[in-house]
């Protein structure tokens, strides 16, 4: 059976979700989760919040889908071994180096891959699965097909958002929020900054990065004909009333086939924007799926309703088959649930009838009166002699007796088995003064200048090497160094085109591929190439860098929502990267953000444009040959004059980034570099490298 799995912001929600159907809830404990604003949970909150779950046949996910910090890896482990002793069920993941902790700490507690790691092809699937994962969450931007075949071929369980907010960007990849206004999405914190107006010129406002929450309500049984093995909700940050009325109409459509009228409504009046999409799942992408909350009262009645399914309500959760035997020498109830747990209660002997003696049908209705409890009666049987009866008082508690048992059992815990975790090797890294790599965009940009910088790396677009592999031969052969970039983002339709692709480029002496989605580490191993891990890896830690060491990556690039402090200490078993220049990747799309106004892809006509309620540019470039976005920062991230600086923190490599810039100003930024041009306030920024997140 598919498991529904519902969204608990706090214990009153929790209980929404529960009494509403939900066969397992997903939550937050302390700081490492990825809805730092909802209410979560403390440890001693969550205990009781598993006991509540467990009594009631309901699984909890503990949600521990951030990036970690260093010096916050303590406190992590503390609250893994914590949640397991709790008896959490599940962890969801997204730092590597977390992942490394789950399975040390808490071996028999299963990790679940979180949609923060931006899985979204088998490959990617089959790297989890390797990593000791149970289960992965898929991105949400695959469709209908795409889901089947997955689901036909993983290893492991998946797991598919069925009902909620959608981001604009692939999840894992969005850095908005922190480069706007220092809250990560990746550290529980975006401010979601995509809601808001957008302009594609001064005068033009609209909203052309907030999607419609998706609802694939129509669709629950072709989901669990396919194999998926879990169905999300969406909506830690959201009410409890919202949760009891999603919740409730997931588990009626899946009970019962079928979506009535009346259920579609009752998810409208619980949230939308105007109305829902399907447009990922169906494969219709496009401007329709695009909309935004219409602020409207509450319907009074609706929340009341709502309200009414959860509080101070036991809505006999559990099947339970009551076993009795009443004798002239014996009074026994027996009561066993699904699991096999048994419990036996004794009772006053029976006495002789007088008038009526007791029959079955009567001590089955006695029996059935489990109202207050999270208990359903799903059968009696009986053995009674006859001519005997016993009072209704004994039989009542000989029924609470057996259910409070019955609870005490469910509730209990076994102590888990706990690990300590290794400790990492703190490696400085290189003494020297780092090397310079360069990425660019276009052809344009390889200038005389940049081919005689004695670069130490180009990367360079995979499909511009497939394009001209004879100019890119010859710069090989005359001494460059060079490297493939990969999209971030290759679906499994896509991958046997790519996978060609390196085996052209290959051929023409490249040897090193950038990588920055787990899914491309499988298919460039296979085509015989060394891996350089990228940002998009999001390598926050010393034990994720000790997970690229493991992978035998080249390098790997530290994520630049990192500071300085942060990158200098990172252990460096791995040649560390650092992007100082360029402008920043914030978003990755699947909604082509310019074929969405235009109804044509115009980015390969040059760099498109957002522009804020602040008059801030974003500008818009294809990601590779896709007609999917890449949003940019508008001010271009600069630390070029701070190398004596950078070469403290032990880097094999500063990179520039070249995304808009023509020839000229590639060699204007060379320059720079070489002679330590000032910062520039008004065009430039720091990044987070110095101020930090909040």
């Amino acid at each position: 059976m598919i498991e529904l799995l519902a969204p608990a912001g706090s214990m009153e929600a929790l209980r929404a979700a529960v009494q509403n159907g939900a066969n397992a809830v997903y939550l937050g404990c302390g700081s490492f989760n990825a809805r730092q604003s909802a209410k979560n949970f403390t440890i001693q909150t969550l205990s009781e919040a598993v006991k509540y779950c467990h009594v009631r046949g309901v699984q909890v996910h503990l949600t521990l889908n951030t990036l970690v910090s260093d010096r916050e890896m303590d406190a992590c482990c503390e609250l893994i071994r914590n949640a397991a002793a709790a008896g959490v069920d599940a962890f969801i993941v997204q730092d590597l180096g977390v992942v490394e902790l789950c399975r040390q700490i808490a071996p028999k507690v299963p990790i679940h891959g979180s949609t923060q790691m931006t899985v979204h092809s088998l490959p990617g699937v089959l790297f989890c699965a390797a990593m000791g994962m149970t289960r992965v969450v898929l991105s949400r931007e695959l469709s209908r097909e795409e889901i089947r075949a997955i689901c036909a071929q993983s290893p492991i369980e998946i797991e598919v958002f069925a009902h909620g907010a959608l981001c604009m960007c692939y999840s894992g990849q969005c850095y908005l929020s922190a480069a706007i206004g220092g809250r990560s999405g990746n550290r529980g914190r975006c401010a979601q900054p995509c809601r808001l107006p957008y302009g594609f010129g001064r005068s033009e406002h609209k909203y052309p990065l907030s999607l419609k929450d998706n609802c694939l309500v129509h669709y629950v049984k072709d989901l669990e004909e396919m194999g998926v093995a879990s169905l999300k909700l969406e909506g830690r940050m959201k009410k409890p009333e919202y949760v009891a009325t999603v919740t409730r109409v997931y588990r009626q459509a899946l009970d019962e086939g079928n979506v009535t009228r009346s259920m579609e409504k009752a998810l409208h009046d619980a949230f939308n924007r105007q109305g829902f999409t399907d447009g990922y799942y169906t494969g219709e992408i496009g401007p329709q799926m695009f909309g935004i909350r219409d602020d409207k009262t509450e319907d009074a009645a609706w929340a009341k309703a709502a309200r009414e399914s959860y509080e101070a309500v036991e809505n006999g959760l559990v099947p339970v088959v009551f076993r009795a035997i009443i004798t002239e020498r014996r009074c026994e109830l027996t009561v066993r649930d699904p699991d096999g747990n048994i419990c036996k209660a004794q009772g006053e002997l029976p006495q002789m009838a007088r008038t009526r003696p007791l029959l079955a049908e009567d001590l089955a209705a006695r029996l059935a009166k489990t109202g207050g409890t999270p208990f359903r009666c799903a059968d009696v049987v009986c053995k009674i002699e006859p001519g005997f009866t016993l009072s209704a008082a004994a039989i009542n508690a000989m029924r609470r007796d057996v259910l409070t048992q019955l609870m005490a059992v469910r509730a209990r815990r076994e102590s888990p088995q706990l690990g300590r975790p290794r400790k990492v090797r703190d490696v400085f890294g290189r003494r020297e003064e780092p090397g310079l790599t360069v990425q660019i965009t276009t052809r344009e940009q390889i200038t005389g200048r940049l081919l005689n910088m004695g670069l130490q790396l180009l990367y360079v677009p995979l499909h511009l090497l497939t394009e001209d592999p004879d100019y890119f031969r010859y710069l090989i052969r005359e001494g460059l160094p060079v490297a493939a970039v990969l999209p971030r983002i290759v679906h499994d339709g896509e991958l046997e085109a790519l996978k060609n692709d390196l085996r052209t480029v290959r051929g023409i002496g490249v040897r090193e591929a950038l990588v920055g989605n787990l899914g491309l580490l499988i298919p460039v191993r296979e085509c015989g190439l060394e891996i350089r891990g990228d940002f998009g890896l999001n390598i926050f830690n010393s034990r994720a860098m000790e997970v690229c060491r493991r992978l035998e990556m080249a390098s790997a690039t530290v994520s630049f929502e990192m500071t300085l402090p942060q990158i200098r200490d990172v252990s460096k078993c791995v040649d560390t990267e650092l992007l100082i220049y360029g402008r920043m990747p914030l978003m990755v799309t699947e909604n082509c953000i310019m074929r969405n106004r235009t109804g044509s892809c115009v980015c390969q006509q040059g760099p498109q444009r957002l522009v804020d309620r602040t008059g801030a540019e974003f500008p818009i470039i294809k990601d590779g040959r896709s007609c999917r976005s890449v949003l940019l920062n508008g001010k271009k991230l600069s630390l070029i004059d701070r190398r004596e600086d950078l070469s403290r923190l032990g880097l094999w490599g500063l990179r520039l980034y070249f995304t808009t810039e023509n020839g000229r100003e590639v060699d204007r930024v060379l320059r720079d570099f070489l002679n330590g041009a000032p910062f520039e306030p008004g065009s430039c920024t720091r990044g987070l490298y110095l101020r930090g997140l909040d």
